[in-house]
Order: C-alpha cells, then structure tokens, then sequence
C-alpha cells in the first residue's frame, strides 16, 4: 500500500501531527507545495480553519489533485476553536472524484495562547495510533 502525508499549517501544529501521521505508516511529511505524483492508495491531508473555512491553498492542492493519482483522501488537523474541516475538504475533493475516508483526526491546537502546549504528546501519539488503524 503506497501512502502520502501532505499538510499546510500556519502555527506548526498541523506540521507536528503529519509528522507523528508519517512516521507511524513509514513514509515522509511534505508540506501541500509538493504534489503527489505518483500513484497513492492513501493521501492524509492536513489541515486546518482559518476565518472559518480552509486555506485557499488548501482547496487549491485538492483541486489539483489527480484522481488516477489518489486512492482516497484522509484527513486530519487542528484547530483553537473550530472543529473538523472534513466537510470542507470533502465539499472540494467532490469535484476532484477523489473519495474522503469518513474518518478523521482532529485534535486541539495552540493559537495564540488558547490551548497552550496543544497538540501535545498524547494528541501525537493519539494521531499516529489513527494512522496506523486507517492503513490496517
């Protein structure tokens, strides 16, 4: 089974849990500026609110995407105050015809002083133990 780990993040709390999200299946976290391509059952994608909806250069790498290139999109992420980005992600990658894993990761994250200290170890190793069940 062949994975990748993209992310985009603005704090770095997104680029520490794609990397506990890479280690744990074996490959290497490369921010969304590198494109996948080469052929991918998984894509774990990371990411995150800002003003309430995800980063234009979020949508912009999923809408690049190519659908023979990836099997499926996982996501995952942090946030201060918002939830899950996955109907957000999902909405976008409809029109790719790249189908989204129901399931996700989403943890706290440290933004100015809210949540301090977050994602910590346990969301590390929380996103990692995810990783690891979504690849089998």
């Amino acid at each position: 089974m062949k994975i990748a780990v993209r992310y985009y993040t603005k704090t770095g709390n997104t680029k520490r849990l794609a990397e506990a999200i890479a280690k744990a299946v074996g490959t290497e976290a490369l921010p969304i500026s590198a494109p996948v391509t080469e052929p991918v059952d998984i894509l774990f994608l990371g990411n995150s609110y800002y003003a309430f909806t995800i980063d234009p250069e979020v949508r912009s790498f999923v809408l690049s995407l190519d659908r023979n290139l990836v099997g499926k999109i996982v996501n995952f992420g942090s946030a201060a105050m918002m939830n899950s980005t996955w109907k957000k992600v999902k909405a976008v990658a409809d029109k790719t015809g790249i189908p989204m894993d129901e399931r996700e990761f989403h943890c706290k994250g440290e933004f100015k002083g809210v949540h301090k200290g977050k994602p910590d170890e346990n969301d590390l190793k929380a996103a990692a133990a995810f990783a690891r069940k979504i690849v089998g």
